[in-house]
C-alpha cells in the first residue's frame, strides 16, 4: 500500500527543483512551454519520476532534454516502442528521457528522467497548446493545473491506478518553486487580467493595447492551481484563424495543408425560467469524504459540500413551476430524496430544502456508477425532456466506464457536469458532458459556483437544437474537410470551435475570401450565422491549430477505439505520429548518445512528490487506512472519515448603493441597505457542533433570504424574513405604503429591493428565481 510523505519523512534530496512556464495566448488559444529542472543530489545516478496533470484538451506536441550543453529532441513513437527504448537505455547506462499520458483518461501525464548522473542537472521541457473556455462574465480563462489527487478506485474495478505510488508531503513543504511568465496578444484589445496568485502590474507593449505581458510576482512553491482570467475588448466577436501547413511536408496531409479555426457565437434566444413548466430535473451530489475539503485551501472559509449545498437551494428555487425534480446523494452507497421524480410544488420545495440543509460529506468513497444506473433504470416523463445535473470533486479510476454508462443514454437526457474544487479530473467532467449533449464547469479557488449552475440551468431549459449543419463558401480549386466532431449541441453564451482542413489554391490567391455558415433549428424558427475570412495562411512554426485540429481528430477517434477496428487504432496512431501530438498510444522518447563512458552505480528510482492535498480534511483516506474518531478500528479503503475539520471563515462584500428608490420605501430599510458588510467567523468549534442550517444562514446572506421564497417567487412577510432583512417584524408591517396591500406583496417589494441594494454584484445569481415567479410577460418585480 503507497504511503504518503516517506520520502520527504526520511529528509532525503528530491531532484525536481523548480518549474518554469512560459505561456503566449492569442486570443481563445493558449501555447504553453513547461521547464523542469533537476539537479541529482545524489552519490550516484538516479531517476526522477514526476506524475502531473492536465486538462483532458490540451495537446502536448513536443519534448525535449538539456543535459550538460546539450540539447536533444525526443521522438514520438508508438508508446511500446518508446517504453523499451527507455529501459534498453537504463540498462545500457544511458541517460534517458520519456514523456507518456497514464491511463486512458487523458488527464494525467508522467514525465521520467532515468540515469541522471550525480552532480549534473538536466532540464526537460514539454510543449502543448489548449483552447481557453469562456466565462460566464466573458473571461478567457487559463489554468495550470498543480494538484494531482489520488483517484477513488471503486469496488471491484481492476482499472489502473495512474496516481498509485505518487508520494505526497504536507502543503507548504514543496522542494520545488513555479516561475511563470506570461505574453497576451489579441486584435480587439487587452482589458485586463485576473489571477488567483499575485501577478505582477499588465504591461502593454503596444499603444493599441493588442499585446501585454504579465507575471507571476514571485515564485511560490508549485502547490496549488495557477488560474488567470484575461479580459478581452470584445470578447464575443466571431473570427477565424488561418494557419499555412508545415514546410516541407506533403501537401494534402495533416499537417501539410493549412488549417482554418472558426469561432462563433450564435445568437440564440435567451431562455427565461418560468417560461416552461416542461421537464425533469435530476440533481446528483458527490458526497465522499473529500466533499470536506475547502474550496481554496488558503482560505478554509468554505467547504465543497457547502458550495454544493447554496447552488442546490438557487437552483431549487428557480425551476419553473409544474415542472419534476429528484436530488440523488452518493458517496460509497446512494440516496435519493424520493422514490420517483416528483411535482415541484411549494410543499416539495420546502421539504427538499430542509432535507438540503441536512446533507454532509460522510458518504465514504466515489461510487458514482451506481446511482447513475439507478437514474437511467427509472422511466423518463412523457413530455419532461430530463436534465441531469451532476456536481462531483471528480476523482475517480473507471473514469471511462462512467463516460460510456452515460453515452449509452445519450438519446434520453442531456448532462450538465461540474468540478469542485482544484485537481478536479477533466477527462470526467467534460467527459460526461460531452456524451450527453452537455457543458461542463470547473469551480475551484474562490470561484462562486451559482452563476455557473444558473447558467446550465438555462441551457437545460432551452429547446433542443435540431438540424445543425455547417458548409464552406470557398473559391473554386479549394474544399474544406472538418477535423473532429462538428458542433453537436449550441447553448446561449456559448462559444462554437470548428476546426477544418482546407485542400488546393485559392484563384489568385491575394484577394482570395472564404465563408463558413452555421444553420441550425429550434422547434420551428432556422437560424445561420455566417463569417467571411481571407483566405492568406498566418505563418508560424508551432502550428497550434494544426496541434489543437489533431487533439480535436484524436478525441473523436478514441473514443471509437475502445469498441472498434484494428483500422481505427492505425488511423489513430497515424494521426498522432504525423501531428506530433500525444495520445494513448504513443510516448516521447529521448536517449542521450554523446556520453563515452556508461553512468555508473546502482540507479535509484524517486518519484517527485505531490502536495498532500488537505490531509488533515481526510482526502488522503482514499490512499491509507485511518481511524474512526475514537482511534478504536481501521476502515477499509473505500470508507472515509474526516479526521480533523478546520475553522470557517467568510468574509462578505460590502454592500452597493441601490441605484433606485421606492418613494414608500421605509427608512430602516435604507439604513439596512447602508450599513457595512462585516465579516462573520465561526472559530473553534468543528463543523458539525453548528446545526447545518445555522451554518449555511450564517455564511451566505443571499441564500438566507433566497432560502425564504415561495415556489411562485414571492416571500412572505414574517419573522424570518425581517431578520433576514435585518429588521424586526413590527417595524416591517407598521410601515407598509398603503392599508389594503397585501402583506406579501410588501414582503416581496421589501426582499426584491434588498437583492438590489445588497445582492446587486450577485444578479445573475437570483434574478433568474424573479423571472420564474411570474409571468414571461411581466418580468420581475
Amino acid at each position: 500500500m503507497t504511503q504518503c510523505g516517506l520520502l520527504t519523512g526520511f529528509n532525503k534530496p528530491v531532484p525536481l527543483r523548480s518549474g518554469s512556464v512560459t505561456v503566449l495566448i492569442r486570443g481563445f488559444v493558449a501555447d504553453v512551454g513547461c521547464e523542469l529542472l533537476y539537479r541529482n543530489e545524489e552519490p550516484g545516478p538516479v531517476e526522477a519520476v514526476f506524475v502531473f496533470p492536465v486538462d483532458a484538451e490540451v495537446a502536448v506536441y513536443a519534448f525535449q532534454a538539456r543535459l550538460g550543453g546539450t540539447c536533444i529532441q525526443a521522438q514520438l513513437c508508438e508508446k511500446k516502442q518508446a517504453q523499451e527504448l527507455y529501459g534498453d537505455a537504463l540498462a545500457g547506462g544511458q541517460s534517458s528521457f520519456l514523456l507518456q499520458q497514464e491511463g486512458t483518461g487523458g488527464d494525467v501525464f508522467s514525465c521520467s528522467l532515468g540515469n541522471l548522473p550525480p552532480g549534473e542537472e538536466a532540464a526537460l521541457t514539454l510543449r502543448y497548446v489548449c483552447e481557453l473556455p469562456l466565462e460566464p462574465d466573458g473571461a478567457s480563462r487559463y489554468m495550470l493545473p498543480a494538484m494531482l489527487r489520488p483517484r477513488y478506485t471503486p469496488h471491484g474495478w481492476d482499472g489502473e491506478d495512474v496516481t498509485q505510488g505518487v508520494p505526497q508531503v504536507p502543503q507548504g513543504e514543496l522542494p520545488y518553486t513555479l516561475n511563470l511568465s506570461v505574453t497576451l496578444q489579441s486584435p480587439h484589445g487587452i482589458d485586463r487580467m485576473l489571477s488567483n496568485c499575485p501577478l505582477s502590474p499588465l504591461s502593454y507593449t503596444a499603444g493599441n493595447r493588442t499585446t501585454a505581458q504579465v507575471s507571476l510576482s514571485k515564485a511560490p512553491p508549485w502547490d496549488r492551481d495557477v488560474e488567470l482570467l484575461v479580459y478581452y475588448a470584445e470578447p464575443h466577436k466571431p473570427s477565424a484563424v488561418l494557419e499555412a501547413g508545415l514546410p516541407g511536408v506533403e501537401p494534402g496531409s495533416l499537417m501539410g495543408d493549412p488549417a482554418v479555426m472558426v469561432t462563433l457565437l450564435p445568437s440564440l434566444p435567451e431562455v427565461v425560467p418560468g417560461q416552461s413548466s416542461a421537464g425533469e430535473f435530476i440533481f446528483l451530489l458527490d458526497r465522499s469524504g473529500s466533499m470536506a475539503c475547502p474550496m481554496d485551501r488558503l482560505d478554509h472559509s468554505r467547504q465543497r459540500i457547502d458550495s454544493a449545498k447554496e447552488t442546490l437551494v438557487l437552483l431549487l428555487k428557480s425551476l419553473p413551476l409544474g415542472c419534476y425534480f429528484n436530488i440523488y446523494s452518493f458517496g460509497s452507497w446512494f440516496e435519493s430524496f424520493y422514490p420517483q421524480s416528483v411535482g415541484y410544488t411549494q410543499q416539495t420545495m420546502a421539504e427538499s430544502l430542509q432535507h438540503v440543509q441536512q446533507l454532509q460529506a460522510n458518504m465514504g468513497g466515489t461510487e458514482i456508477l451506481a446511482p447513475l444506473r439507478a437514474i437511467y433504470r427509472s422511466p423518463c416523463l412523457d413530455g419532461h425532456p430530463r436534465q441531469l445535473f451532476v456536481f462531483t470533486d471528480g476523482e475517480v479510476g473507471n473514469t471511462q466506464d462512467i463516460i460510456t454508462e452515460v453515452q449509452r443514454h445519450q438519446g434520453a437526457h442531456r448532462c450538465f457536469s461540474f468540478g469542485i474544487g482544484e485537481g478536479a479530473s477533466t477527462a470526467l467532467i467534460k467527459g460526461i458532458a460531452w456524451a450527453a449533449g452537455g457543458s461542463a464547469e470547473f469551480i475551484t479557488g474562490q470561484d462562486r459556483m451559482q452563476p455557473k449552475a444558473l447558467q446550465s440551468l438555462k441551457r437545460a431549459l432551452q429547446p433542443a437544437v435540431t438540424g445543425i449543419s455547417l458548409s464552406w463558401d470557398l473559391p473554386p480549386g479549394m474544399e474544406a474537410a472538418l477535423l473532429g466532431r462538428g458542433p453537436d449541441v449550441i447553448f446561449p453564451g456559448q462559444r462554437c470551435l470548428i476546426y477544418a482542413q482546407l485542400h488546393g489554391q485559392p484563384q489568385p490567391p491575394d484577394t482570395a475570401m472564404g465563408g463558413v455558415t452555421l444553420q441550425y433549428r429550434i422547434q420551428d424558427q432556422t437560424y445561420k450565422e455566417t463569417l467571411q475570412f481571407p483566405l492568406q495562411p498566418q505563418d508560424g512554426d508551432r502550428l497550434p491549430i494544426h496541434r489543437l485540429a489533431a487533439k480535436s481528430l484524436l478525441l473523436e477517434l478514441e473514443g471509437a477505439v475502445d469498441t472498434g477496428s484494428e483500422g481505427d487504432q492505425r488511423r489513430v496512431l497515424e494521426t498522432s505520429l504525423s501531428s506530433g501530438v500525444v495520445c494513448s498510444l504513443t510516448a516521447y522518447v529521448g536517449v542521450v548518445t554523446e556520453r563515452t563512458q556508461p553512468v555508473q552505480g546502482p540507479l535509484v528510482r524517486w518519484g517527485i512528490p505531490l502536495t498532500e492535498f488537505d490531509l488533515m480534511a481526510g482526502h488522503l483516506s482514499y490512499v491509507f487506512p485511518c481511524l474512526d474518531e475514537d482511534n478504536q478500528r481501521s476502515f477499509t479503503l473505500r470508507d472515509v472519515v474526516v479526521v480533523e475539520h478546520v475553522n470557517h471563515c467568510v468574509k462578505r462584500r460590502p454592500p452597493r448603493r441601490c441605484l433606485f428608490w421606492l418613494c414608500c420605501l421605509p427608512e430602516f430599510i435604507r439604513g439596512s441597505l447602508r450599513r457595512e458588510g462585516r465579516k462573520s467567523c465561526i472559530h473553534g468549534a468543528p463543523p458539525e457542533t453548528v446545526p447545518q442550517k445555522e451554518r449555511a444562514l450564517e455564511e451566505s446572506p443571499l441564500l438566507r433570504l433566497v432560502s425564504l421564497q415561495n415556489a411562485d417567487g414571492s416571500w412572505d412577510l414574517d419573522p424570518r424574513l425581517a431578520a433576514a432583512l435585518g429588521v424586526s417584524e413590527t417595524d416591517a408591517r407598521g410601515r407598509m405604503p398603503i392599508e389594503d396591500v397585501a402583506p406579501g406583496v410588501w414582503a416581496t417589494v421589501l426582499a426584491v429591493v434588498w437583492l438590489h441594494g445588497r445582492a446587486a454584484g450577485q444578479r445573475d445569481e437570483w434574478e433568474p428565481r424573479l423571472w420564474s415567479g411570474c409571468g414571461a410577460e411581466q418580468g420581475p418585480g
